[in-house]
């Protein structure tokens, strides 16, 4: 098995806040939408979509009550500090919360952390160290 992911599917319990709060809110547009799963244009990168959270629990064979951190944090590398400080205010207008507010980080990047209105964890970055980053934008 290779070091890729061909695909991010999340389990929403509310298909039409999730919509809202990516679509309106962080301004992604909806590839395909078929009522129990919607998948977001990626951009060439693994593509992200939605799921209702029961039916993908049930699914994969697990179930769909779960509290606390899943150990589970998306990640969005940016190539200034000023984007990820737009980013997170754009987040935090469209109903993220924010987890820890954008500021010099510990290895010596930058970045911040909010959590989507289904507790979905993004972690923002930017570092002048790498030159070979996994640029999102």
């Amino acid at each position: 098995m290779k070091a890729h992911v061909s695909s991010i599917l999340l389990g929403v319990r509310d298909m039409d806040a999730a919509k809202r709060f990516y679509t309106e809110g962080l301004g992604w547009t909806i590839k395909d939408d078929w009522g129990i799963s919607v998948f977001f244009a990626s951009d060439g990168a693994s593509p992200v979509g939605f799921y209702g959270r029961d039916g993908l629990a049930a699914q994969v064979g697990t179930s769909a009550e779960g509290s606390g951190f899943s150990g589970l944090v998306l990640t969005y590398v940016v190539r200034s500090e000023a984007r990820v400080n737009e980013v997170m205010a754009e987040a935090e207008k469209a109903g993220a919360t924010v987890l820890k507010p954008a500021g010099a980080l510990p290895w010596g990047g930058y970045g911040g952390t909010f959590a989507d209105p289904e507790g979905y964890i993004w972690s923002l970055g930017y570092s002048e160290q790498g030159e070979d980053q996994p640029y999102a934008e």
